[in-house]
C-alpha cells in the first residue's frame, strides 16, 4: 500500500513538473507583458501586489488544503481545453486580457486536474483574484473613463459653484478665472476605483461577513471611489483659485491622487467594520 502511495506522488511530481513547465513555456509572453504593463501603465501598477495577495490567501487556505482528499478529476482537462481555446482567439484576436484570463483559467484547470475538484474549489477565489492584475482592454478602459470624467467634472462644478466660485463647465472641461481643467483619462477617478476594488474583495475575502454583505461591502468601492475622485477635483480648483494655477499641477496634484486613496481605503474599513456589527 505504502510502495502504491509512493508511487502516485512519484508520478503525480512529474505531471506537475511537466505541465508547470508547459504552462510558462506557452503563457511566458503574457507573463512578461503583464509585468511591462504594471511598469509603465500607472494605472496598473498595483499588479505587482496582486500575485502576493492571492499567494497569501492561498497560504490562509492552506491547513484545509493538506485536509482534503486528493483526487484528480478528468474534468480538469476540459476546463483546460476551454482555457487553452480562449488563449487561442485571444492570441488571433491580439486581446491580451482575453490570453490573461485563459492564464487563469488554465491554471484552475490543471490544479483541479492534478488535485480533484475539492482542492480546486479551495483555490478557486485565490486564482480568481488575479483578475485584477490584467489590465482592461483598451476600449472598455475608454468607455468607462469617459463618463466618469463627465461625472466627477459636472458634479465638481456644482460644488465649486455652491462655495462662491466662479466655474464654467463644457463636458469635461472646467474653465476658472486663473486655470482650465481638463479632466482627462487620468483624472476620472477609473484608476482609484480599479485599485480600491481589489482593495474591497480582499477585505471582503478576508471578513467574517455573509456573502451578501461581502457583496455589499465589494461594491461600495464604486461610490467612495467616485466621491473621492470629485473630492480631488473640487479642491484642486479651490487650490488653484486662491493660490495659483500651480497648486493644480505637479506633485500637489499627484499627492492628492494618494490623499484620496487612502482616505477610500480607510473607508472601506469603516464600512467592513460597521456590517461587522450589524
Amino acid at each position: 500500500m505504502e510502495l502504491r502511495i509512493r508511487k502516485f506522488l512519484t508520478i503525480n511530481n512529474g505531471a506537475i513538473a511537466f505541465l508547470t513547465f508547459l504552462f510558462f513555456i506557452l503563457f511566458q509572453p503574457v507573463i512578461f507583458k503583464l509585468i511591462e504593463s504594471w511598469d509603465v501603465d500607472p494605472n496598473y501598477s498595483h499588479g505587482f501586489f496582486i500575485p502576493f495577495i492571492s499567494l497569501y490567501f492561498f497560504y490562509t487556505k492552506w491547513e484545509l488544503i493538506k485536509k482534503s482528499t486528493i483526487s484528480p478529476s478528468n474534468k480538469g482537462l476540459l476546463i483546460v481545453l476551454c482555457g487553452l481555446i480562449l488563449f487561442i482567439l485571444g492570441w488571433i484576436s491580439s486581446l491580451d486580457f482575453v490570453q490573461g484570463i485563459s492564464m487563469l483559467i488554465v491554471l484552475w484547470g490543471s490544479i483541479i486536474y492534478l488535485y480533484g475538484k475539492e482542492i480546486g474549489k479551495l483555490i478557486t477565489f485565490p486564482i480568481c483574484y488575479l483578475i485584477f492584475m490584467i489590465p482592461l482592454p483598451a476600449i472598455v478602459w475608454n468607455r468607462l473613463s469617459v463618463p466618469l470624467s463627465l461625472i466627477a467634472s459636472s458634479i465638481s462644478t456644482r460644488l465649486m459653484e455652491l462655495l462662491g466660485m466662479v466655474v464654467y463647465r463644457e463636458g469635461n472641461v472646467i474653465t476658472l478665472p486663473n486655470i482650465t481643467l481638463q479632466v482627462v483619462e487620468a483624472c476620472s477617478g477609473l484608476r482609484s476605483l480599479v485599485t480600491l476594488m481589489a482593495l474591497s474583495a480582499a477585505l471582503a475575502y478576508m471578513s467574517n461577513l455573509s456573502v451578501f454583505k461581502k457583496i455589499i461591502l465589494f461594491l461600495c468601492a464604486i461610490p467612495i471611489a467616485i466621491v473621492g475622485n470629485v473630492i480631488r477635483l473640487t479642491a484642486t480648483g479651490i487650490l488653484a483659485e486662491n493660490f495659483g494655477a500651480q497648486m493644480a499641477q505637479g506633485f500637489i496634484h499627484e499627492f492628492s491622487g494618494w490623499v484620496v486613496f487612502i482616505v477610500g481605503f480607510f473607508f472601506l474599513f469603516l464600512i467592513q467594520r460597521l456590517l461587522e456589527s450589524m
